[in-house]
């Protein structure tokens, strides 16, 4: 926490403090985390299990593609692997931007409440 950030709590009363620690800015894990809740936490648990069975496909087309004694069968297997690792990634970055979204607009509601406080 800065400076500003100190004077500005101090600043406040308890009702505007409280609100203050609500949209204090978040790490990137508990960021993450909180994509499972909220309106749109379904989607987010979708995404995680289609994420998750691609990974184990990719894994378990990968062991055959390594144990496959024939050019045919490593390209079948080694394909398959590389497309489903990729197509999991692929998802699990796609949750990316709404971490950004939910970061501008806690910093947003910051500003309000800031806002607010000056006006009155």
């Amino acid at each position: 926490m800065n400076k500003l950030d100190r004077l500005i709590e101090e600043a406040l009363q308890d009702q505007d403090r409280d609100i203050l620690h609500q949209t204090e800015e978040l790490g990137y894990f508990a960021l993450g985390l909180s994509q499972f809740s909220g309106k749109l936490g379904w989607v987010t648990w979708v995404l995680m299990i289609v994420q998750t069975a691609m990974f184990i496909g990719a894994v378990w087309c990968g062991v055959y593609f390594f144990a496959a004694t024939e050019t045919l069968s490593a390209l079948k297997w080694g394909l398959s692997s590389a497309t489903l690792a990729l197509m999991g990634t692929q998802l699990k970055l796609s949750l990316m931007p709404q971490m950004q979204a939910d970061r501008i607009i806690r910093e947003l509601k910051r500003i309000e409440l800031m806002l607010a406080r000056q006006n009155s």
